[in-house]
């Protein structure tokens, strides 16, 4: 069986991918666990010194599961939610993450970016985050980072809106750094990495801290999180799940 998210590393760098193309690399709940098994041996190895995050086929991610989100609705979803570890994995690494983004970036797969230090993105790339679509809220510290990064107004269209983002905005806006051409995406961001390899360590990592106020971040996720939870429980999500799985549109005026 194909593994869904592979772990290289290669001398200093560990490069995490998301290998589920025939499903635009959609997150499971065993995805998630991978990743964040990845996170804490980067964390913990002190030869490892910069992560890459990227993906297989023509989306970056498609979000999460959405069969995953149906079953955690009716209560019988996994006993330990793996994206909790990878999101604080996320919030605390103090070591470089380096991110190489095409094509759909959906949920998920934008919000991880605010957490990534250097993001690589083509022009193809489509970041969008569409939690109300879904009858759901933002996740990962996005309330708090999202516009911090891109100001209230953007912020709240993408939220709200589920307004996409093209690459090229993304790297004007400041969701992302340097824009390359596809063909070139990979060895842009493994060049940055290496380039981040080489730093000093120790003042790199204490940078990082000194930049991110990670009690702050993981407080935001956690209250993010709860919310999350009642949302995902609730008529609306019921709803929502259940048009997208009937491809219709779902009918959220029948709540008030």
């Amino acid at each position: 069986m194909t593994e869904l998210v592979t772990v290289a590393v290669d001398g200093p760098i560990m490069t995490l991918s998301m290998n589920r193309p025939d499903k635009k690399n959609a997150l499971t709940n065993a995805m998630y666990g991978v990743l964040a098994d990845g996170l804490q041996r980067a964390q913990d190895d002190p030869a490892i010194r910069c992560i890459i995050i990227r993906s297989e086929g023509d989306s970056f991610t498609a979000g999460n599961d959405l069969s995953d989100f149906a079953s955690i609705s009716v209560g019988s979803g996994p006993t330990v939610r793996h994206v909790t570890r990878f999101l604080h994995g996320l919030a605390t690494a103090d070591k470089p993450i380096v991110a190489a983004v095409h094509g759909l970036a959906v949920g998920v797969g934008t919000t991880m970016l605010l957490h990534c230090d250097v993001v690589c993105v083509t022009e193809q790339a489509r970041l969008v985050t569409p939690f109300v679509n879904l009858a759901l809220v933002p996740e990962a510290a996005s309330s708090l980072l999202l516009q911090a990064r891109i100001g209230y107004a953007r912020a709240f269209s993408m939220v709200a809106l589920g307004e996409h983002v093209d690459g090229k905005t993304a790297v004007e806006w400041g969701l992302a750094r340097y824009l390359a051409a596809p063909e070139a995406l990979r060895a842009k961001a493994l060049a940055i990495a290496h380039t981040l390899a080489e730093k000093p360590i120790g003042a790199l990592r204490a940078t990082k801290r000194l930049m991110r106020d990670s009690a702050l971040i993981a407080q935001t996720m956690d209250r993010e999180s709860e919310v999350f939870a009642e949302r995902l429980k609730s008529p609306e999500a019921a709803e929502a799940f259940r048009a997208f799985a009937e491809k219709r549109a779902p009918n959220f005026v029948q709540f008030s």
